[in-house]
């Protein structure tokens, strides 16, 4: 493999915009895959599938789209370098993950990375995707005085192990509250809870590292993180299958939120 993420360049008049897909590579380098526990974990069933197709639109409104290539079971690119927690008390998966969202193991007995092993995959995967997202939001900040990062992400609708109960269509993470202008926050807020679909905001996810990261209004890059339930998009089951009917209802709805995030930031910044 050539590339570790793919970028898309904006068409027409370009946005302070990129759009982050880090999710959905299934990438996996063959000495690393040869210590999958087994066929299920092969599969990758943890990968934002068809997130890159859902969103293809964004570059034609004039944002930049970064996606990457590289499974996440091979390193996750949203979660902090030094493996530090981001929510304390609950279960969530490590920056090289030993577990699947299941809590199936990974690796097989003996194969399990060690320090020397995680040290390399960070090294080769995480930091030439986040050396690439700061360069662009750099740029796009000394071009325009701020830059907006759109981090899009999906997740099987019920997942036991990581919280309780089925999740909603749709949650925006905002850390709180800390990662965006809340008047922008509180426009595309507005547009994905009146979209016709279960909505939430930073609950039961507030954003990962990348949203935590680099949102800081303070030093002009304002981030928000959208999480969806891939039910409203495509099938949750083997072989995960895209479903162009609800891509079609569900696409309209993720461009009004884009168009309101530049739209907001230029009004207010």
């Amino acid at each position: 493999m050539d590339a570790l993420f793919d970028h898309h360049p904006p068409e027409g008049e370009p946005l302070p915009l990129v759009v982050s897909i880090p999710h959905s590579g299934t990438f996996v380098p063959l000495e690393i895959a040869r210590g999958f526990a087994g066929p299920e974990i092969e599969a990758l069933p943890d990968t934002d599938f068809h997130l890159e197709r859902l969103y293809d639109f964004a570059s034609a409104l004039g944002a930049e789209v970064l996606v990457a290539r590289t499974s996440r079971y091979v390193v996750d690119l949203n979660r902090p370098r030094d493996g530090a927690p981001l929510y304390p008390g609950r279960a969530e998966t490590e920056v090289v993950p030993t577990r699947s969202f299941a809590g199936a193991p990974i690796w097989r007995p003996g194969r399990e990375p060690d320090q020397k092993e995680r040290e390399e995959r960070l090294g080769a995967f995480w930091d030439p995707y986040h050396r690439e997202l700061r360069r662009i939001l750099e740029r796009l900040r000394e071009r325009h005085g701020y830059a907006l990062l759109f981090d899009a992400h999906s997740i099987r609708g019920e997942v036991p192990r990581l919280v309780q109960g089925r999740l909603p269509d749709l949650m925006l993470g905002s850390a709180g509250g800390r990662s965006c202008d809340p008047r922008i926050r509180d426009a595309v807020r507005e547009v994905l809870e009146n979209g016709g679909y279960d909505f939430r905001l930073d609950d039961p996810f507030r954003g990962g590292y990348i949203t935590r990261g680099y949102g800081r209004p303070s030093e002009g890059v304002h981030a928000l993180q959208l999480e969806m339930s891939q039910r409203i998009y495509m099938e949750e089951d083997p072989p995960w299958t895209y479903r162009e009917d609800r891509a079609a209802a569900l696409r309209p709805l993720l461009r009004r939120a884009l168009e309101t995030f530049a739209a907001e930031a230029r009004a207010h910044l």
